[in-house]
């Protein structure tokens, strides 16, 4: 497994500019985001020449990229919005298929209008449910066309909430084309360290035929984020779970502040030593 890290957690608009802060900082991988090469992160349209430079880039700096992020409100309670982002998709996952990088990172939304990553009442209902899947059958269509796989991730405000939900999805959809991103921050609301570890080792267990990204938050018991290793997840059986299922991509942390970025990256070096 490598250190990775969310590009965007370092300034910059220029792809090589970015990759030569995440290396320096001792990471051998980034989950890009084409904020980082000057557009909107899922844009009405990807200039050509963009895919080359995210690969020049890469090879440059000796940074692996594995995802490039394309998170919009996929359950949005507006069908306009949502069909919106699933045609924005089609450059983002064209994008990624043209610079080699073999994931799409998307968010199965929450019918929250102002915000894809809060909570709403009406996320677990069927109605959420069915346009969630209406658009990810149109963008697992995509990316079979371009060849690269679809990473959704749990998230507890989310439609698909549990590595169960994300199983349900693949298998109603018929489809090879979406992965799992397993991150353990996401997996619970609160709880103490040893019952953390149990549920993150179910989710381990439950995800490993779709595992497809590892991410690296963390959680305090009482729920609060917090960079990885100040919280109740327990990173190094996290890691020793990962590679008993057979995973040695990249440990991707993220939502931690440039200032939090060299500790966080001699954690996972020594995590993953």
């Amino acid at each position: 497994m490598q250190a990775g890290i969310f590009a965007k957690t370092f300034a910059g608009r220029d792809p090589q500019t970015v990759l030569m802060q995440v290396r320096a900082a001792g990471f051998a991988a980034a989950q890009f985001n084409l904020a980082c090469a000057g557009l909107d992160p899922v844009p009405e349209v990807v200039p050509e020449g963009v895919s080359g430079s995210l690969r020049a880039a890469a090879t440059a700096c000796a940074v692996a990229l594995p995802a490039l992020s394309g998170t919009c409100n996929l359950a949005h309670p507006d069908p306009a919005i949502r069909q919106s982002g699933v045609s924005r998709l089609r450059g983002v996952i064209g994008c990624a298929a043209a610079a080699g990088i073999p994931m799409v990172t998307l968010c199965t939304g929450s019918r929250n209008a102002a915000d894809q990553w809060a909570p709403h009442p009406d996320n677990t209902t069927p109605e959420a449910w069915a346009d969630m899947r209406a658009a990810m059958a149109e963008l697992a269509e995509m990316a079979e066309g371009a060849g690269v796989v679809l990473g959704i991730e749990p998230e507890q405000a989310n439609v698909v909430r549990s590595v169960g939900n994300a199983l349900r999805l693949a298998q109603e959809l018929g489809t090879d084309r979406l992965r799992l991103i397993l991150d353990p921050a996401n997996l619970f609301d609160h709880g103490s360290p040893a019952e953390v570890r149990e549920i993150v080792a179910r989710a381990v267990d439950e995800a490993a035929p779709m595992l497809g990204l590892a991410h690296a938050k963390d959680r305090t018991p009482e729920g609060r984020v917090v960079p990885p290793g100040d919280g109740a997840v327990d990173f190094p059986d996290f890691v020793r779970r990962l590679a008993a299922a057979g995973y040695d991509g990249a440990l991707v942390t993220h939502g931690i502040a440039e200032a939090e970025v060299a500790q966080a990256a001699r954690r996972l070096t020594a995590w993953l030593a």
